[in-house]
């Protein structure tokens, strides 16, 4: 039950990740500090004081950068990779227990892909409010990200169960949205 547990945490950070990049990280950070999260022996530099100053201030930015228009946009193609990265490396952070092998398979494919789909549904809405707004719409957009990341960032924490359960949820929302909005091919 412990690994099922981790990997929902990993899933949910990963997810929150795929949102903003440096929330989830600073989330686990303060979770590590606090006790709240046990991590792998060797990401023990995550629950560290320099990480969280490194963490917080990278959020900051990272929150703030997203409401200069057309920044937002260049942002997400930069953030793309790194949530990837962020959500591999989020959950390996909590598979301590699992061999490496087990460990990195799982972090790629489990937190880097659930990063990935997520960061992928916001660039695409993005695109799609810069283009139905002209940019007006996108600070709506910055706010509900951050604001979703940090939501996804506690309940992975405190419900990983619930995180998992909320994320896939919206995957099976998004695929079917997006599957809905394309022309029929007769």
């Amino acid at each position: 039950m412990e690994t099922i547990l981790a990997v929902a945490v990993g899933i949910g950070l990963s997810a929150a990740a795929g949102l903003r990049v440096f929330i989830p990280p600073l989330g686990a950070n303060v979770a590590a500090l606090s006790g709240e999260l046990p991590l792998a022996e060797e990401f023990a530099w995550l629950g560290s004081p320099l990480a969280t100053a490194v963490l917080a201030v990278a959020a900051l930015i990272e929150i703030g950068a997203y409401y200069i228009p057309w920044v937002d946009n260049l942002l997400d193609t930069l953030a793309t990779p790194m949530a990837v990265a962020a959500g591999t490396l989020l959950t390996a952070s909590t598979l301590g227990d699992a061999s490496p092998f087990m460990q990195w398979a799982l972090a790629l494919m489990a937190g880097g892909g659930s990063a990935g789909a997520v960061q992928g549904g916001t660039v695409l809405l993005r695109g799609a409010s810069s283009a139905s707004t002209g940019g007006l719409g996108n600070s709506l957009v910055s706010t509900g990200e951050a604001g979703g990341s940090l939501l996804f960032t506690i309940l992975a924490i405190i419900a990983p169960l619930v995180a998992l359960a909320a994320f896939v949820a919206l995957l099976v929302y998004g695929v079917r949205r997006f599957r809905a909005r394309r022309p029929s091919v007769s």
